[in-house]
């Protein structure tokens, strides 16, 4: 009986994930569906990541940035690797490759890719970053960088959900992933602060 119910939940839920998916895809036009790939496509983002960790080094120092650097490095590797992994494991489709998805009216902007997409590594990677390198930063006692914060967090945020607008995730997809890079980044972001506190840098 539990195993049927807990069976039927899932179903409901991803009904639920099905329909708010659509109607955030469905909120498109030609102007925002440039923007939206813009966000979409990562390579154009690696000289944000070369600038922010520049950065690092100007603000923190060689060593203390090094750290800092690396523990950013750990946190994308795990989150990019721990997706892969969750994709096979689960085998969720994409909403490119659900029939139910495209016959709803599913707005797709870019190639479909592989079949599966639970969870978005493209969310977990950028706030995985966002979060590793805000509280990196934070290792320089001077200043607070709320507005680094502000800014870094909204541009996760945008890459994330430009998947759900191109048509590669569902919207859950991109929470779990969201979900994943803020502790993936918090953690490691931790971790290097507790190294530079004992190694007295």
């Amino acid at each position: 009986m539990e195993s049927a119910a807990s069976l039927t939940l899932l179903r409901e839920a991803h009904h639920i994930d099905q329909d708010v998916t659509l109607a955030i895809n469905s909120l498109h036009c030609p102007f925002t569906d440039a923007i939206w790939q813009v966000f979409s496509n990562k390579e154009i983002w690696f000289v944000l990541y070369a600038v922010v960790l520049v950065f690092l080094y100007i603000r923190l120092g060689w060593k203390r940035a090094t750290i800092v650097v690396l523990a950013c490095v750990l946190t994308v590797t795990f989150c990019d690797q721990f997706a892969n992994f969750t994709k096979n494991y689960f085998e969720r489709l994409r909403p490119c490759w659900d029939q139910n998805m495209v016959d709803g009216g599913l707005h797709i902007l870019e190639g479909k890719g592989n079949l599966y997409g639970f969870y978005s590594a493209h969310a977990a990677n950028a706030m995985g970053f966002a979060a590793c390198s805000f509280w990196g930063f934070r290792n320089d006692k001077r200043l607070r960088y709320r507005g680094y914060g502000w800014g870094i967090f909204i541009w996760a945020l945008l890459v994330g959900m430009s998947r759900v607008f191109v048509g590669k995730h569902f919207f859950g997809d991109v929470m779990v992933g969201f979900a994943v890079g803020l502790l993936a980044g918090w953690l490691l972001a931790q971790l290097a602060r507790l190294i530079i506190g004992r190694l007295r840098l």
